[in-house]
């Protein structure tokens, strides 16, 4: 049981808010501490947080810094210790996984300028249905000595996952060497969606009418997508057809594969390398000429239509080896574009004569038929000369798409889940920027 000093002093803690992502009511039930809006027959210090609520970034944009002070009442013998809980508690995922990584957040603190170096984070998470009350995300602040007034200074830098912590308040409570509770108060912390890590971002190449390879990594800003497009290499005019077969990311992580005019498929292994993404590349075979399209399916495996409109599958063994090919089926000269969702097997899009966009979604690993039954997106789609499918190029951990209209300018489309399709491309389009007929080859 928690002790307090015996004085008459109320401290009203921040009224809860409603429940948040992956968490139950974000009231602090439980604690031990004084109901809101009562007062305490005891003496506790007032903590207060330095310029309101801190907004924190789940992403690559660096740490943030927490300020909060605690004014102690007088003869508070030390050390003092001090804690804070956030009002949510996280909820199993598939299989029992964490909601959050197990490094989600990572903080250094220090105490009246004084640096104590790392804290410790608990990321407990519980079954979807508690039994017990839960044990909620906390975080452990050092032992200090004694003073009237008591600086924090808390470093916080969150990976992608805290973005499902959401807006939350967090329990402050500090505690004299008899564990009697000397301070407590409430502290505010808005975590946001941030900038991807490269390895979840997506990447776009494009050749120009030179043959020279141009790469664009995703920024995870769909403001500003791409950041300054970087030259992978020339000689890429040998080719008709180009293809990711993995998915491409900013990391420099993606396999492509190349049919050269003579029918011959060369294969070229992503080096995670983004100054130089591709290593030397590796023959596959001859023959690949009786096809009019080639797609990668996401998972290193081949669909590549003939010019009768029948669908074969080529199951991707170690990269530079295709299996025997096996039927899918006939029908897809409908298709006057194919291109690989963006997402690691995710499926395909399609586009038909009349311009209607269609999702395939991906059934199953080899030998099993490749995709689902179609699903349509939409119409309109023939008003673009290029389409390709791209993984994340914002924020949303969805696939998207880029589209180029006659007139050169290439647009996004934001991943969107709906029901039966699955990850398709949204309703909604935002410009990229124009110039993009400088490339016949875009993917």
């Amino acid at each position: 049981m928690v002790r307090t000093r015996t004085a008459v002093v109320a401290v009203a803690l921040v009224a809860a808010l409603g429940p948040v992502a992956l968490g139950g009511s974000a009231a602090f039930a439980g604690s031990g501490t004084a109901a809101v809006g009562t007062a305490a027959a005891e003496e506790v210090g007032a903590v207060v947080q330095d310029g309101g609520r801190l907004t924190v970034p789940a992403g690559e944009e660096g740490p943030v810094t927490l300020r909060f002070t605690a004014a102690l009442p007088a003869g508070v013998k030390g050390p003092v210790t001090a804690s804070f809980e956030l009002d949510t508690w996280l909820t199993e995922g598939e299989a029992g996984s964490s909601p959050v990584s197990r490094d989600v957040i990572r903080s250094v603190c220090a105490v009246n300028g004084v640096s104590y170096g790392e804290c410790a984070w608990h990321m407990p998470h519980h079954p979807p249905v508690l039994h017990d009350p839960p044990t909620r995300p906390s975080l452990d602040l050092p032992a200090v000595p004694a003073a009237e007034t008591l600086a924090y200074t808390v470093i916080l830098d969150a990976d992608q996952t805290a973005a499902v912590l959401g807006r939350l308040n967090a329990l402050v409570e500090l505690r004299d060497s008899t564990g009697a509770t000397v301070a407590q108060g409430t502290l505010g912390l808005d975590f946001v969606a941030g900038t991807p890590s490269a390895d979840r971002r997506g990447a776009v190449h494009a050749r120009d009418k030179d043959g020279v390879l141009w790469r664009y990594e995703g920024t995870g800003d769909v403001a500003r997508p791409f950041g300054t497009r970087k030259r992978v290499g020339g000689g890429w005019k040998a080719y008709t057809a180009v293809v990711p077969v993995t998915t491409a990311t900013a990391d420099g992580r993606g396999d492509l594969v190349a049919r050269d005019k003579a029918g011959v498929l060369w294969y070229y292994a992503g080096t995670g390398k983004p100054s130089a993404p591709f290593a030397p590349r590796q023959r596959v075979g001859g023959g690949w000429n009786a096809y009019t399209a080639l797609v990668g399916v996401g998972d290193g495996s081949l669909v590549a239509r003939d010019r009768d409109g029948v669908l074969w599958r080529y199951k991707g063994e170690y990269g530079t080896v295709y299996g025997p090919r096996k039927r899918v089926g006939g029908g897809w000269n409908t298709y006057t574009a194919l291109t690989m969702s963006g997402a690691a097997r995710d499926g395909a899009l399609g586009r038909d004569e009349d311009g209607v966009l269609w999702k395939y979604n991906r059934w199953g690993p080899y030998p099993s038929p490749p995709f689902q039954q179609r699903q349509r997106v939409g119409g309109g789609w023939n008003t673009y000369t290029a389409i390709a499918g791209t993984a994340e190029l914002g924020r949303d951990d969805r696939p998207d798409l880029v589209a180029r209209d006659r007139d050169g300018k290439l647009w996004l489309y934001q991943g969107a889940y709906k029901p039966l399709s699955g990850l398709v491309p949204g309703s909604a389009r935002t410009l990229v920027g124009g110039g993009w007929n400088a490339y016949d080859l875009i993917f």
